[in-house]
């Protein structure tokens, strides 16, 4: 296992606990694989277990047993999975498995029949139970102290606050909804209760995750609003952090919190999950083929809020996907001059509908598209960045080293878009600072900036 920092990357997440361990304390190691939503699922599961007693172990040695949680969404993301819980068999021998390939139980023992148990996503339940039955609990009420905000995987600053489970979309490059279910969405009050005690102990930036943001609430029956994801964006804002919102689909409603942006209360970001430009491939992948109506709401959206910074993700080589059709992205691309933008090399998954597909994409071709996409989103990162220098913005301070400071604009998630680094005058700063710097350097997905 990892520690968290220095890497900062949530798929090698370490429990931030103080590791003080009492005389004859159990204690648990946690690998959280995959996404933010993953990551969350591990903080809820080491809450629990913190609040029974146990310690969090930072290195597999120091574990009495260790909890591996599972990503399962590609057959790449599979491999690391099989090969993490071979790691931690190996270093500490005891293992129970949990997250989104514990779903597929037999194709984990088939692989590693030695694990504990195995239990799939979001089994907070069972996974306390493989825990007590491995390592029984010892906990002492008048010294096991647990913090307000629960075990956190992720630095001080900043958390994830997933609002809803499972989807509601057939896509058919996707088992997601196979592995979690129909969208579940979180009562509003038990979301903006977590989000307030995040903010009273210190967290600075909310970014909020789910499967579909802007589905939040729309499972309700006879919900007062439409669209419950506007009226908790806006009570979100009111509590005065950063406020984040990712895999945002592109429903109408949603130009319905880009006021709430231009206003201040949201950040003026929006993670929307495009994944192609062309109709028929849209179509292919079950998803609305309507790219020339969002190309307007994309204009919509910066006419309502000129600094929004929009992010999105592709798929290049899906089954069927002519030249014509990459071409017609690279030209969507052009126009839409998307900000962030983020693309994947199609995989088959084991259970997808598209495998089915005919005329799928071979590989060379893939991996030649990819770099032609690719060139041309950094080109268009490299000319947004390049206008940036000269102005003043502030930013929030994630790492200091040594050689400067690592910090992130209103414009940049972490881990998945650019930094903005300070290296001089930069010794009094701390994680989790917020300052205001001047741009005087860009490159094609990073900034460098002085204290202002």
């Amino acid at each position: 296992m990892s520690r968290n920092p220095p890497d900062l990357r949530p798929d090698l997440a370490a429990a931030r606990t103080p590791e003080l361990r009492r005389d004859g304390q159990p204690a648990i190691g946690m690998v959280s694989l995959g996404c933010p939503k993953a990551l969350v699922d591990s903080e809820r599961i080491l809450t629990r277990l913190r609040a029974e007693g146990y310690a969090i172990s930072p290195d597999y040695a120091g574990a009495d047993a260790v909890i591996v949680n599972t990503c399962g969404f590609l057959d790449s993301a599979k491999a690391e999975s099989l090969a993490a819980i071979g790691e931690a068999l190996a270093e500490n021998g005891r293992v129970i498995v949990t997250g989104c390939l514990g779903a597929e139980k037999d194709y984990i023992t088939g692989a590693h029949p030695k694990v504990l148990a195995v239990t799939g996503p979001h089994q907070y339940e069972q996974v306390l139970d493989a825990v007590h039955a491995a390592v029984p609990p010892q906990p002492d009420p008048k010294i096991d102290l647990l913090p307000p905000a629960g075990v956190k995987l992720t630095p001080r600053h900043y958390a994830y606050l997933k609002i809803s489970e499972g989807c509601n979309h057939k896509c058919r490059f996707c088992i997601i909804p196979e592995m979690r279910g129909r969208l579940a969405s979180r009562p509003a009050a038990a979301v903006l209760r977590e989000a307030e005690k995040l903010v009273d102990s210190g967290v600075k930036e909310l970014l909020v995750i789910s499967q579909d943001t802007s589905a939040y609430g729309t499972d309700w029956k006879n919900r007062p609003e439409k669209a419950p994801i506007i009226p908790l964006a806006r009570d979100l804002g009111a509590l005065g952090a950063w406020v984040r919102l990712h895999y945002v689909y592109p429903y109408p409603f949603v130009t319905d919190l880009i006021p709430l942006m231009a206003e201040g209360l949201v950040l003026p970001y929006l993670d929307v999950p495009f994944q192609h430009a062309h109709p028929d491939t849209l179509r292919r992948m079950a998803r609305p083929a309507a790219a020339e109506r969002t190309l307007d709401r994309i204009a919509q959206w910066r006419a309502i809020c000129p600094e929004i910074t929009l992010r999105s993700t592709f798929i290049v080589g899906y089954p069927g996907e002519s030249e014509a059709e990459f071409q017609t992205l690279l030209d969507w691309l052009d126009e839409a001059q998307l900000d962030r933008v983020g693309c994947f090399q199609y995989e088959n998954v084991a259970g997808a509908a598209s495998n089915a597909l005919p005329d799928h994409v071979p590989d060379e071709v893939k991996q030649e598209r990819w770099e032609r996409f690719m060139a041309k989103a950094q080109a268009i990162s490299e000319a947004k960045l390049a206008a940036r220098v000269g102005q003043r913005m502030e930013v929030i301070v994630d790492a200091v080293d040594s050689e400067g400071a690592t910090c992130r604009t209103r414009a940049d998630a972490p881990e998945i878009d650019g930094n903005l680094f300070i290296d001089e005058g930069f010794e009094g700063l701390k994680p989790g600072d917020m300052v205001t710097v001047e741009v005087d350097e860009a490159g094609e997905y990073d900034l460098w900036g002085r204290l202002a």
